[in-house]
């Protein structure tokens, strides 16, 4: 695609991936801040959008058939995102718990910061099994039964929270939330950078940290700008469809 600056930053890193890469390079949110145009984002953080603009289509240049998310089915989508996204966030939490807590006991008193960081963290963990458990039971089941609707396979089911814009406003609600936290907590790290003389348990967790932190940008973009948006519209597409008895 050719890249205006009115086009929204998800959009474009819904076209092509590795554009995200260049959004982060500028400190712009391709995730939760997605729906902003570029030329917006850049004045709410005072960069030069014609930078952005040409390093955008430098990367287009260099790699026009590079892999766009956008053209998946819904199905595969949803596959996709629990299979990597989802089973990363299970995996991942013990490990990041357990560092924390060592930190914690072996360096808080002289970095109040890390004490801070995990209280948050144990919350984002909460919210986030949560949250992904009434995506999978609920949400995205729904949508994968609109999606074999669609095809002919499948009639209707009647979905049991009216409109499916309804959950998707509250999984974007949760997902702006965990965004924000795992902002704040970069910036009680200083982007993750331990201390001079840090153990290195300690650079292990900010590592891993930073890791889960740019993991979730792409999870809730994925979800935000490209599967939910499908969801949408497919629902506006099996309108015609005659309902059956949801079994959700």
């Amino acid at each position: 695609m050719v890249v205006e600056k009115g086009n929204s930053i998800g959009e474009v890193v819904a076209k092509n991936f590795q554009s995200a890469g260049v959004f982060e390079e500028f400190g712009l949110d391709f995730c939760c801040g997605g729906k902003k145009s570029i030329d917006q984002a850049c004045r709410d953080k005072g960069i030069d959008e014609n930078q952005v603009l040409q390093k955008l289509s430098r990367l287009e240049n260099e790699n026009p058939t590079a892999s766009h998310f956008a053209d998946w089915d819904a199905g595969f989508l949803i596959d996709y995102i629990i299979n990597n996204h989802h089973s990363y966030i299970r995996k991942v939490f013990p490990s990041i718990e357990n560092h924390l807590n060592k930190v914690v006991a072996a360096h808080g008193e002289r970095h109040s910061e890390v004490v801070e960081a995990s209280n948050l963290f144990a919350v984002i963990r909460d919210d986030l099994l949560t949250h992904m458990v009434k995506e999978e039971k609920m949400l995205f089941p729904y949508i994968q039964k609109m999606n074999e609707a669609v095809k002919g396979s499948l009639g209707l089911p009647t979905a049991p929270f009216g409109s499916v814009s309804s959950p998707i406003k509250v999984m974007m609600d949760e997902h702006q939330q965990a965004g924000d936290e795992m902002a704040y907590i970069n910036r009680l790290t200083n982007n993750y950078t331990p201390p001079a003389n840090a153990c290195g348990t300690f650079r292990v967790l900010y590592s891993e940290l930073k890791d889960f932190e740019k993991d979730l940008h792409v999870h809730v973009h994925l979800e935000n700008n490209i599967l939910f948006p499908k969801a949408e519209e497919l629902e506006r597409n099996t309108k015609a469809l005659k309902p059956t008895l949801c079994d959700l």
